[in-house]
């Protein structure tokens, strides 16, 4: 279901399409000719309407006349009856046709918010599509530091936001667990296991030297006593990497859901070269001469198919690279019916993106669906200083420690403040902060105000009005329609944040939609405005409510009764 804003929109792109047929003659534009792509969009300013088409712009070349000309002409063309929400329409600038509409159109939307209730902004613009997003996919060899804390944020909103936009959507975790780095995550555990026993055996240089695995291999003491001590390396090493590695999958996992997120798959690479996924993905490369031999490897021809430079599948050594493994998962995922394959990746990923597509390409996959989300750094802030190393792991602050000092709501949010591709500086003192200073509790404490308006409602026995009944024409402050505007903007928001896979477009509407509303009722009376206006207020607090509590809700973050 469209909102009423779609829909004008909708009305308004039609409209100017029927007016271009009419004045075809005068344009010079001969029949058939298809009217060039334009845009109808919300402008930034209030003062240029509530929408703005560049129709005109487009015209002007194929015209031959200018683009004011053409806006003029057309303006001149338009009848109400093609659009009867638009009061007056006006030429702006070099050419831009400006609408503006009649104030009914607000009163009708804020009705349609309450009307859907917890449903408004919901939409099937994904057709139910199916979409794989894969995000953290930490290696199960240590705890979740601050890069795979913003990638949980950033991956859990964004397929919220794609599920409520009608995607099907399927959250993935891939689990790093064989390959080099768990080869060296044994030999650190081993050493780490030796060192219970009082032997002097250094972690590797190039090993994991996290606290952390001092207690795994006490844990693994614990259950199995020494049983290990004498045997083989290889048996020993191995049984250790299968407990670390399974408890650490389990840590990972109940530090993500005490984040609120909670995965769909998660999906095993040991299992994808078990199930010879990897040799054959080699072997369908080579049959389509995408690749060659070099001192003794085999190479894949990344460069005929648009990458920088050409890459290892295969080592001298007959082992295959990450890089193998890495196409085989997402041909297994093109396997399993996705149409899109969303990723989301620390910065220092960057480079494997080309090469990646590149595969897919070569084996006559549409390498556009794959999108890869790059996440850059995160800095920790305390007293206005970059905090470097935990106190408890003396390395990275952990996950964990990050909720117990902030909580889940602060961190889910400031996580998706900024853009995946730009830095974030992450302050713990204002994360902290029960002030309106900090924007988790300013969008949260607005929740609050209007809870609270509810609560005193029922206490005084004063139900809620029926919305269709109320009469809206009353809220005509300017307090009261830029809040109602912001309403009505929330469906476009949401479905642009999700197809633009940027939640930090959501955080920021609520912010302004918070604000909107601080400013409305520090101002205005709602209980006790008098008759028909406390009404009408109370369909706007109730409609705000609903639009907050959504938002929130799509982040992760609680829309709290009280604070």
């Amino acid at each position: 279901m469209e909102s009423l804003k779609s829909e004008i929109r909708a009305a308004i792109t039609r409209a100017l399409q029927q007016v271009v047929e009419t004045v075809r003659e005068e344009l010079n534009l001969p029949e058939g000719t298809a009217v060039p792509d334009f845009t109808v969009e919300s402008p930034r300013e209030e003062k240029f309407g509530d929408f703005s088409a560049n129709i005109a712009l487009q015209l002007a070349r194929p015209a031959r006349r200018s683009p004011r000309e053409v806006a003029s002409l057309i303006r001149e063309r338009w009848s109400g009856e093609l659009c009867p929400w638009v009061e007056k329409v006006e030429v702006a600038g070099p050419g831009f046709l400006n609408f503006y509409l009649r104030k009914a159109w607000l009163q009708e939307a804020l009705r349609e918010v309450v009307r859907r209730g917890e449903d408004y902004g919901r939409s099937q613009i994904g057709g139910g599509r199916k979409v794989n997003v894969e995000f953290v996919s930490a290696n199960p060899t240590g705890l979740l530091h601050m890069g795979n804390a913003r990638g949980a944020a950033l991956g859990d909103s964004i397929a919220a936001l794609l599920a409520f936009c009608g995607f099907d959507v399927t959250r993935e975790f891939y689990i790093n667990d064989t390959g080099y780095q768990i080869e060296r995550f044994a030999a650190s555990l081993e050493a780490r296991y030796f060192q219970q026993f009082g032997e002097n055996v250094p972690v590797p240089e190039d090993g994991y030297h996290g606290r952390d695995l001092i207690a795994t291999a006490q844990r693994f003491i614990a259950a199995t006593g020494t049983q290990y001590r004498d045997v083989p390396a290889a048996v020993r090493r191995e049984a250790l990497a299968r407990f670390g590695v399974a408890e650490k999958i389990a840590a990972i996992r109940q530090a993500l859901e005490n984040f609120g997120v909670r995965y769909d798959v998660w999906f095993s690479e040991e299992e994808l070269h078990k199930s010879g996924a990897v040799e054959r993905v080699i072997r369908e490369l080579t049959a389509r001469g995408a690749t060659y031999e070099l001192d003794g490897a085999l190479w894949f021809k990344a460069r005929d198919y648009g990458a920088e430079k050409d890459e290892v599948l295969i080592r001298s050594t007959g082992a295959p690279t990450y890089f193998a493994a890495d196409i085989a998962y997402h041909v297994n995922k093109l396997e399993r019916g996705f149409a899109w394959l969303i990723n989301i990746w620390g910065a220092d990923h960057h480079g494997h993106v080309p090469r990646l597509k590149a595969a897919l390409k070569a084996l006559g996959a549409d390498p556009e669906r794959l999108q890869v989300v790059i996440m850059q750094l995160v800095r920790l802030f305390r007293g206005g200083e970059i905090v470097r190393m935990s106190k408890r792991t003396g390395e990275f602050v952990t996950l964990e420690e990050l909720l117990e000092e902030v909580g889940r709501d602060a961190a889910r949010y400031f996580f998706v403040l900024r853009g995946a591709d730009s830095h974030l500086d992450f302050d713990l003192d204002l994360a902290r902060a029960q002030s309106m200073e900090n924007p988790v509790y300013y969008v949260q404490y607005a929740h609050a105000r209007i809870a609270s308006i509810f609560r005193q409602l029922a206490d005084r026995g004063i139900p809620l009005p029926d919305p269709a009944r109320v009469d809206l024409s009353l809220l005509a402050t300017e307090e009261e329609e830029r809040l109602m505007k912001q309403l009505a903007a929330f469906p476009e928001e949401v479905a642009d944040a999700a197809l633009g896979l940027a939640p930090h477009r959501l955080t920021g509407y609520i912010y302004n939609l918070a604000g909107l509303f601080h400013s409305f009722y520090n101002v205005h009376r709602v209980i006790g405005a008098g008759p028909g206006l406390e009404e009408a207020r109370i369909v706007l607090v109730q409609a705000t409510g609903i639009v907050l509590r959504q938002g929130l809700r799509l982040l992760g973050v609680r829309a709290p009764e009280r604070m």
